[in-house]
C-alpha cells in the first residue's frame, strides 16, 4: 500500500472512530448527581413530615392539584373539577394517561384511599375529614367528595405543597395504616426509586419515568409540567460541608441542594459555581414536647420561649448578615398574615422573666434532652446556641448528638426522654408551610392527633375552625392574629427567624432549575 493510500485509510478511520465517539456520547445516559439536604432513610412521605422525605415523595408520587411559585393552585393529575352551588358537592375528574410505575392504571379508587391515609395524618386533612360526608368513586376515572357542610379549602388541602402533601399512591399502598410506614415505592410521579441501588447513608438513585405524561402548562412550583430531561438522578449522601463544595468544585457531583451557609462565601466567589434561588424563603422554629415533663407545664415551656434570642441564633447558623431575618411572627416577612402581634415573645432573650416563670411554676431543675443533629449542615449549630441560651434562662439542659433520620424517628416516641423520648428540637421550614395558619404541621392543639410536640389547646383549634369558615380574606386575617399569640400563650413553637437558602450549581453544566414553594427537580437538565 502506498503511503498515500495509508495516510487516507488513517484519516478515514480516525473519522469514523470520532464519529462513533460523538454517537456513543450523544446517546449515553445523562446523569445528574447532586447532594440532598440529608439522609433519606424514612421513604413514606404521609407518615413523617422530613422535608427530605416530602422531596423523595414528589420524585415518585403525583398529586392532583399543584401550587405554582405565587401560590396559586392549579389542577395537576385532575383533568377538570366543579361543586354544587352550596359548596357541599365537588366532583373531579382525572387527566388521561395516568399510571403508576408497575403500569396499573390510576382510578377513582386510589385516589379516594390516598386521601383517606393522608388526612389521618395531616391537620388540614382532619379538619377536611371533619367536615366530610362521603367519598365516591363514580367510576374509575371521576370522584366525588360530598361534605356535611361547606369547606372552604378543598382545592387548597388537596394541593397543600408540604407537610405533607396529598400524594397519590396505588389503593393497596394507600390501605397501610397511617400510623406504619409504606413498604412499597411504587407512584405515578416523574421518577422511578431504584430500591435495588438504594443505600442509605451513601446513595439514592431514581431513573426517568420514560411512560410519565407531564401536563402542557410551563413548570412552576409543584404545578405544571413536570418534565425530566436527565436519564437518572443520584442523591448522592456527603455530611461534611466542605466535602459537599470540595465534590461540586471537583465535578463529582452537579449540585448541592442547600449550600452550607459557613461555605457561602466560597461558593459566591466560585466563577465555576452558580447560586440558585429556588424557595423564596425559609424559617427555623424551636419545638417542644408539650406530653412529658417538664414540658407539659405551660408556664415552663413559655420560659423555655423567653430564652429565644434570635439574632444569636440566626448568625451563629447561616453567618453572613445576607442570609438571615429575625421576625417574631409565625407567619413569613411580607406575607398576607404577617403581623407584629405576638403575646410576650420578641424573639429576643428575656431570661429574667424565664426565672421568675421557671420558679412559679415549680421547675425541678430536670434535664432538658434536646436533640442536636451534629451532621445536618443546615441545622447543626442552632442547638449549641439553643443550649446555652436555656441554661442562662435556668433550665438544666442535656443535649444529645444524633443524626438527622434518628432525629426524625426519635421525635416520633411520646415516651419521657429519659426512656428514649426527647424534651426539644429545632428545625426549618419552608415559606409554602407557614404562609398559611391551615398548611402549617406543627400549627395543631388536638393532642396526640397533631403532629410531634402533641400540645392540646382548645381555643387554637376553635380559632383554626374559624379561619376556615371565613369566607374572605379580610375575614381571615384578624383570625390569623389571634392564632399567631394564641401560638405563643400555648407554648406550641417558637419562631426563631428566616433565612435563605441557595442551592449550589456546576455553572453552564446544570440549568434549569424550577422556582418552587418547595425543593422540586424536575426540569433540570445536565448540558
Amino acid at each position: 500500500m502506498s503511503l498515500k493510500k495509508s495516510i487516507l485509510t488513517l484519516l478515514i478511520g480516525g473519522l469514523m472512530s470520532s464519529a462513533a465517539g460523538v454517537a456513543l456520547a450523544q446517546d449515553a445516559p445523562k446523569v445528574l448527581r447532586m447532594v440532598p439536604q440529608s439522609d433519606l432513610k424514612i421513604l413514606d412521605p404521609i407518615w413523617t413530615t422530613a422535608f427530605v422525605t416530602r422531596n423523595h415523595g414528589y420524585n415518585v408520587y403525583d398529586t392532583l392539584f399543584g401550587v405554582d411559585i405565587n401560590g396559586k393552585v392549579s389542577p395537576q393529575m385532575v383533568s377538570d373539577y366543579n361543586s354544587s352551588a352550596d359548596g357541599k358537592t365537588w366532583t373531579f375528574t382525572l387527566r388521561e394517561g395516568l399510571a403508576f410505575h408497575d403500569g396499573k392504571p390510576v382510578t377513582s379508587a386510589d385516589v379516594i384511599q390516598s386521601i383517606k391515609r393522608w388526612a389521618q395524618r395531616d391537620a388540614l386533612g382532619q379538619k377536611m375529614m371533619m367536615a366530610m360526608g362521603s367519598m365516591d368513586a363514580k367510576n374509575d376515572k371521576t370522584f366525588v367528595l360530598t361534605f356535611k357542610e361547606p369547606f372552604g379549602m378543598v382545592v387548597e388541602a388537596l394541593a397543600k405543597p408540604s407537610a405533607n402533601p396529598p400524594f397519590i399512591m396505588p389503593k393497596a399502598v394507600a390501605d397501610t395504616p397511617a400510623d406504619q410506614q409504606i413498604s412499597s415505592t411504587v407512584g405515578s410521579g416523574p421518577y422511578i426509586f431504584k430500591t435495588d441501588e438504594y443505600r442509605p447513608g451513601e446513595k439514592v438513585v431514581y431513573i426517568k419515568n420514560t411512560k410519565y405524561v407531564p401536563r402542557k402548562e410551563p413548570a412552576s412550583g409543584t404545578a405544571g409540567g413536570k418534565v425530566v430531561y436527565v436519564d437518572r438522578l443520584e442523591w448522592v449522601v456527603l455530611n461534611d460541608a466542605q466535602t459537599q463544595v470540595n465534590a461540586l468544585t471537583n465535578g463529582e457531583v452537579d449540585m448541592l441542594e442547600i449550600s452550607p451557609p459557613d461555605q457561602y462565601a466560597t461558593l459566591k466567589a466560585n466563577p465555576k459555581i452558580e447560586l440558585g434561588k429556588q424557595v423564596p424563603s425559609a424559617s427555623f422554629a424551636l419545638h417542644l414536647n408539650r406530653m412529658v415533663p417538664p414540658f407539659n407545664n405551660a408556664k415552663i415551656a413559655q420560659a423555655a420561649f423567653l430564652a429565644v434570642n434570635q439574632e444569636a441564633l440566626l448568625r451563629a447558623q447561616m453567618i453572613s448578615k445576607d442570609l438571615y431575618k429575625p421576625n417574631p411572627s409565625i407567619y413569613p416577612l411580607g406575607s398576607t398574615y404577617w403581623s407584629d402581634k405576638t403575646s410576650y415573645f420578641t424573639g429576643k432573650p428575656q431570661f429574667e422573666k424565664a426565672k421568675a416563670l421557671l420558679k412559679e411554676a415549680g421547675y425541678k431543675n430536670e434535664p432538658i434532652v434536646l436533640m442536636y443533629p451534629s451532621n445536618f449542615t443546615s441545622l447543626n449549630k442552632l442547638p449549641p446556641v439553643m443550649a446555652a441560651l436555656l441554661k442562662q434562662a435556668g433550665f438544666n439542659v442535656d443535649m444529645v448528638s444524633m443524626d438527622w433520620p434518628t432525629l426524625v424517628a426519635r421525635r416520633a416516641v411520646k415516651k419521657p426522654a429519659a426512656e428514649g423520648g426527647w424534651n426539644a428540637f429545632i428545625t426549618a421550614w419552608s415559606v409554602a408551610d407557614n404562609m398559611n395558619p391551615m398548611f402549617f404541621a406543627p400549627m395543631t392543639g388536638n393532642g396526640e392527633k397533631g403532629w410531634f410536640g402533641w400540645t392540646t389547646d382548645e381555643p387554637l383549634e376553635k380559632l383554626k375552625g374559624e379561619f376556615l369558615a371565613a369566607s374572605s380574606e379580610e375575614q381571615r386575617k384578624p383570625i390569623a392574629t389571634a392564632i399567631q399569640e394564641r401560638v405563643l400563650d400555648a407554648a406550641v413553637y417558637a419562631p426563631i427567624g428566616e433565612w435563605t437558602l441557595y442551592s449550589a450549581l456546576r455553572k453552564d453544566v446544570v440549568t434549569g432549575l424550577v422556582p418552587s414553594p418547595v425543593g422540586v427537580f424536575w426540569g433540570l437538565k445536565k448540558n
